[in-house]
């Protein structure tokens, strides 16, 4: 399941922008990430959102809500020039000239679009004594 590397990666991602800000992010959590995800990248999305969860758990990140954005596929024939989206399971031979010099433009993407902060105080990591 890659998708726990890749929910990993985007914490850590969030967190090292979180350290590069410096005290001035100091009490901010996360609220909302928005992730562009191609149609061709291999990522399920209910799994990743899943391991997403579990991922913030503990970090700045814990409670924020994933938000992906589906990209599709799209090739452009180097011959001819045509343009198509290429679907799932992809097709690459061009609909137009039925060239197979296709060039991908679109659909591998796997990004962070997107980070929403919230105003509010992070929450304890370590239980406070009462």
């Amino acid at each position: 399941m890659h998708e726990m590397s890749i929910a990993l990666a985007v914490v850590g991602q969030v967190e090292e922008v979180a350290r590069a800000v410096g005290p001035e992010a100091d009490g901010r959590t996360v609220e909302r990430v928005h992730l562009r995800v191609g149609e061709l990248a291999g990522v399920v999305p209910d799994s990743l959102h899943f391991c997403f969860s579990l991922a913030c758990e503990g970090t700045v990140l814990e409670g924020a809500e994933l938000r992906t954005e589906a990209v599709p596929g799209r090739a452009r024939c180097g011959p001819c020039g045509g343009e198509w989206d290429t679907g799932m399971p992809p097709r690459l031979g061009c609909p137009r000239c039925g060239g197979a010099a296709a060039e991908l433009l679109s659909g591998r993407e796997l990004q962070i679009a997107a980070v929403r902060w919230a105003d509010r105080p992070a929450r304890p990591t370590v239980p406070e004594e009462g």
